[in-house]
C-alpha cells in the first residue's frame, strides 16, 4: 500500500509542516491531481482547506501539471519543475511524473488556501541555541 510523505506550507507564516500517512491514511491521496483542494482533516488539519501543488516519486523525480496520467514520461521542457535552463531559450528531454498521484509517489507537496476564522498559523520551528562553554581555565 501508499506511504506519503506529506509537506504542508504555511504561505502565511511561510512554515511548513511534515505528515508521513500509511495505509487507510493515506488512501484519499491515490487518484488526485495536481491543483486539487482537499479537506485538511486528512493531514490534521482540521477546518482547513489544502491545495495539492505537486510532489515526487521514489527516485526523485518530479511531478509536472503539464504531464497527464500517473506515469513517467520523458518530455522536452524549457524551465519549470525538474529543469533549470542555464541558457536563454534551452529545451532539454528529461524524465518526469505526470499530474495523477500513484502508489509510486512518496513526497506530496500542499499548501494551505483557506483557514477558519481566527485560527492561528503554523508556528515556525524554533531554532535552538548552543550554549557556548568558557574556556577551561587552567
Amino acid at each position: 500500500m501508499a506511504k506519503f510523505k506529506v509537506i504542508v506550507s504555511d504561505p502565511q507564516s511561510g512554515a511548513s509542516k511534515v505528515v508521513e500517512l500509511e495505509e487507510a491514511r493515506a488512501s484519499p491521496f491515490i487518484g488526485r491531481k495536481i491543483g486539487d483542494t482537499l479537506d485538511g482533516a486528512v493531514v490534521d488539519l482540521a477546518a482547513h482547506k489544502v491545495k495539492v501543488m505537486g510532489g515526487s516519486d521514489s527516485d526523485g523525480v518530479p511531478m509536472r501539471p503539464n504531464v497527464h496520467g500517473g506515469v513517467r514520461r520523458s518530455v522536452v521542457i524549457s524551465g519549470g519543475a525538474g529543469f533549470k535552463a542555464k541558457r536563454k531559450g534551452e529545451r532539454k528531454r528529461k524524465t518526469v511524473h505526470g499530474d495523477v498521484i500513484t502508489d509510486e509517489i512518496v513526497q506530496i507537496n500542499m499548501k494551505i488556501v483557506e483557514r477558519p476564522t481566527g485560527a492561528a498559523p503554523i508556528p515556525l520551528p524554533i531554532k535552538e541555541k548552543k550554549e557556548t562553554e568558557p574556556p577551561a581555565e587552567e
